[in-house]
């Protein structure tokens, strides 16, 4: 399965879900969390901090998400998560990345 760069309408697609999550990482600008102020790599690890550090209310306040978003977003991130191994991820971005 290609995994997709949905950053932007970026389209860049990828064979594993670690390529796509490095490049997101390294390719992208980073994101201001508009919960806590904090800045984090858009994507695959923008939403990981959000639904771990944060409340869905909290996260549908600051974004004005629909129900509809949060549910397409957790799935991403479950998906991610069951298919990437996170520590190749962390490994690649020299251990800076899979901070929430």
């Amino acid at each position: 399965m290609p995994w997709e760069c949905g950053i932007d309408g970026c389209g860049e697609r990828f064979g594993t879900p670690e390529d796509l999550v490095v490049h997101q990482s390294s390719d992208h600008e980073r994101r201001e969390c508009k919960v806590c102020g904090v800045v984090v790599p858009d994507g695959y690890l923008a939403i990981r901090h959000a639904f771990n550090e944060h409340s869905r209310a909290e996260y549908v306040r600051a974004y004005g998400a629909s129900s509809e978003e949060v549910r397409e977003r957790e799935e991403i991130k479950d998906l991610v998560e069951d298919e990437a191994d996170l520590q190749t991820v962390v490994e690649r971005l020299g251990g800076e990345a899979v901070q929430s």
